[in-house]
């Protein structure tokens, strides 16, 4: 157990050099829409690609990740790396989505799909099924602070307590300066949550006896653990059920195909995705070890989740390489909280007000009204449902799966109409809401994900082609050729 105290003192010192990070972004504000939205577009690839990796590579990680190795073993490794492949999606969409919102100049990805399909209510809709389903997500950030720092001191740090800190500092990097300051922070949180795993790991395996004791000890008592489907939870269907939706994660998720927006040329973006790529390489394997360490340091949880502040709390790892640990965790999930939170509020200030009744004060203000609801959502039902902050997730990405038959018609098939997209949105949420909530179908069956897909891409491919596309619709496939051929060496 570590003493409520000095955590306080390691989050006091990060709370002060977060908001000297946010303090001198807003130095470079310039009261636009855009500039509070995406930083005027002019994010470099070191700061694009850690702002992008902590939004993607977040608590999850140590938290969810680090429990489902615990409780299923090596499985857990194939999951994230079919995510990991679907990052090379990014290759084919990375550059598209710039070259529009740069063309265009689209704010939010819905916003962007509404004008491609020359219809409002593809956005709004997009817009709605983001904020449906993105906000379990949300809820799962802030369950992990919670679960974290009440478990690394034996519950003197309450729940509440944990949450409560998550929420005000979304809220603080956020208002500050907008995306400018989420972005920075983001990527020194990147840093922080990278080096901290790092340095704990050396420990944990030192403190087992190195590798090769560490490996021939991990064969010897969970040989079990190194197989698929191991003990009880990695079968075939579990596992497409929880891989599939996250493969097409980029493409699906408004907050990180937003950071597409952001980077001031094809250099950068370049640049950026081999970041991103680099860093997942790593922290994936680090998160894998992790669990498997935390087997033979901390064996017999009852709840996987807790694996991360059992191994904390196990006297391996010095006290200081602890407490940056956590907040390295800490910062990984604010970092998330806040980029949804941040997209949340572009999507509802962008495609819901009325374009000409909303200036840009109007647009930033309403953006800030909706991060400070989302994170107070987010703590409010991360106080009653951490025992399932895995299945949360993952309902998040199963939802958002509608999504990817819109998006992918959009640049690649020019007979795709609004009646399409707005069918297969509506159609796939109301599927995705009736099996996991109604039906009570878990996310663990891939029922859902199944069902899901499926309706969302029959709805969007077959209405499509009985409906005739809406004359004023942008052919992306083709305005954006030229310009793909310009930067074909980015």
């Amino acid at each position: 157990m570590i003493d409520s105290w000095l955590i306080w003192l390691a989050i006091g010192i990060f709370t002060l050099f977060g908001i000297t990070l946010s303090v001198v972004a807003t130095r470079a504000n310039q009261g636009t829409a855009t500039d509070y939205f995406l930083a005027g577009r002019a994010t470099g690839s070191v700061v694009a690609g850690l702002s992008y990796s902590a939004t993607t590579y977040s608590a999850y990680m140590l938290v969810v990740l680090t429990g489902l190795t615990y409780r299923g073993g090596i499985g857990a490794l194939g999951f994230e790396l079919i995510y990991f492949a679907g990052l090379s999606l990014l290759v084919v969409f990375a550059p598209r989505y710039w070259l529009a919102s740069k063309r265009w100049g689209f704010v939010s990805p819905a916003e962007m799909f509404g004008a491609r399909y020359a219809d409002r209510r593809v956005a709004k809709v997009m817009a709605l099924v983001s904020i449906v389903f993105l906000l379990p997500y949300c809820t799962t950030q802030m369950a992990g602070i919670g679960l974290l720092l009440s478990g690394v001191t034996d519950n003197s740090f309450d729940l509440f307590q944990a949450v409560l800190i998550g929420a005000a500092l979304a809220i603080a990097w956020t208002l500050f300066a907008g995306l400018r300051s989420v972005a920075w922070t983001d990527a020194a949180q990147a840093v922080m949550m990278m080096v901290s795993a790092l340095i704990a790991l050396g420990f944990v395996i030192a403190g087992l006896g190195g590798i090769p004791e560490f490996l021939e000890a991990t064969i010897d008592t969970r040989r079990l653990w190194l197989d698929v489907p191991g003990p009880d939870l990695w079968s075939f269907g579990t596992f497409i059920a929880l891989s599939l939706p996250w493969f097409f994660f980029t493409i699906s998720n408004p907050q990180v195909a937003q950071r597409l927006f952001i980077v001031k040329d094809f250099r950068s973006m370049r640049n950026m995705i081999l970041w991103v790529l680099a860093f997942g390489l790593i922290f994936t394997q680090v998160s894998i070890i992790w669990g498997f360490a935390a087997l033979q340091v901390a064996p017999g949880l009852e709840n996987t989740s807790t694996a991360t502040p059992s191994l904390l709390t196990s006297g391996i790892i010095p006290l200081p390489i602890v407490l940056f640990v956590i907040v390295g965790i800490l910062a990984a999930a604010i970092s998330t909280l806040d980029s949804i939170a941040l997209t949340m509020g572009s999507l509802i200030a962008r495609d819901f007000a009325p374009r000409k009744a909303f200036n840009d004060k109007a647009q930033i203000l309403a953006g800030r009204v909706v991060v400070v609801v989302v994170i107070v959502f987010a703590s409010y039902f991360a106080l009653r449902s951490t025992d399932i902050v895995d299945q949360l997730a993952s309902l998040s990405a199963a939802g958002l799966m509608v999504m990817v038959p819109t998006v992918v018609g959009a640049f690649f098939w020019k007979r795709s109409t609004h009646w399409g997209a707005l069918s297969s949105l509506v159609g796939g949420s109301l599927a995705a809401v009736y099996l996991a909530l109604v039906q009570g179908v878990s996310v663990f069956n891939p029922l859902l994900v199944g069902v899901v897909a499926t309706i969302s891409t029959l709805l969007f491919i077959v209405v499509s082609l009985a409906t005739r596309a809406h004359p004023a619709a942008l052919d992306f496939a083709g305005d954006l050729k030229d310009d793909l051929e310009r930067h074909r060496a980015w």
